[in-house]
């Protein structure tokens, strides 16, 4: 186990099989659009999401949903250290989440899900990055399902995928009654296409999304961009 500094005093505790890259941080930064009371992180890993939301004073609380014991009990720590009565991480699955908590109550619900499709590419070595990486536990549907039981209505889903998945999300948030209201797209550098893209779906909502200009992780000059910098903020390290 280990402790990554956050900013502001709070540190995180992670571990070889539970930690975090890029996309957490982006995810968290394109879901903090507006405070909220209540935040629920699906497949919350080590704890990432919710604690930087709970940091910036985005979030109340915040329940982290994890199907990892050993993820779960890092989280727990964190929680105990830096975010007592706030921060209560669940060892659950997303798809059974009926009588664990409740729903149609949560302001904002994020997930930053495994990438590719069941039977799609080649499997990573280990078992852990089979989980974070491929829908062998979980599928994109079940994602969205969960995050339309949880949400409030006018409450907004963020979720983090490949661009490639970009029509399967939009198709799925409207059969889920989750109506895409934002998108981002997210390149390495000017010239690049894209690497990952940024969804909001806000439940029971009328039609219409706003297209964002394009985040850019590194200038011309291979230095991360002035905009990665504000959303890195006191958080120095970047995981790229």
């Amino acid at each position: 186990m280990q402790r990554q500094p956050l900013g502001k005093g709070i540190f995180i505790n992670v571990s070889k099989n539970h930690t975090f890259g890029t996309d957490a941080v982006l995810l968290a930064n394109f879901a903090a659009a507006k405070k909220v009371k209540n935040h629920c992180d699906l497949g919350s890993g080590c704890g990432i999401v919710s604690m930087l939301l709970l940091k910036d004073g985005i979030a109340q609380n915040s329940v982290g949903v994890e199907i990892s014991e050993e993820a779960v009990e890092l989280a727990k720590i964190t929680a105990r250290e830096f975010a007592k009565n706030t921060f209560t991480p669940i060892n659950a699955d997303l798809k059974n989440l009926k009588g664990v908590l409740p729903f149609g109550v949560f302001d904002l619900v994020t997930c930053n899900p495994p990438y590719k499709a069941e039977g799609a590419g080649i499997l990573s070595s280990g078992d852990k990055d089979i989980v974070a990486r491929h829908e062998t536990m979980c599928t994109l549907e079940d994602v969205i399902s969960a995050a339309s039981h949880l949400v409030k209505s006018s409450g907004s889903f963020c979720i983090c995928q490949r661009p490639e998945r970009l029509s399967d999300i939009i198709c799925l948030m409207r059969q889920y009654k989750l109506e895409v209201k934002r998108v981002r797209t997210v390149s390495k550098k000017v010239g690049e296409e894209p690497w990952l893209v940024l969804v909001e779906g806000r439940r029971d909502a009328k039609s219409g999304t706003r297209i964002l200009p394009p985040l850019f992780v590194y200038d011309n000059n291979g230095q991360l961009s002035q905009e990665m910098i504000q959303i890195y903020g006191d958080y120095k390290e970047g995981h790229l």
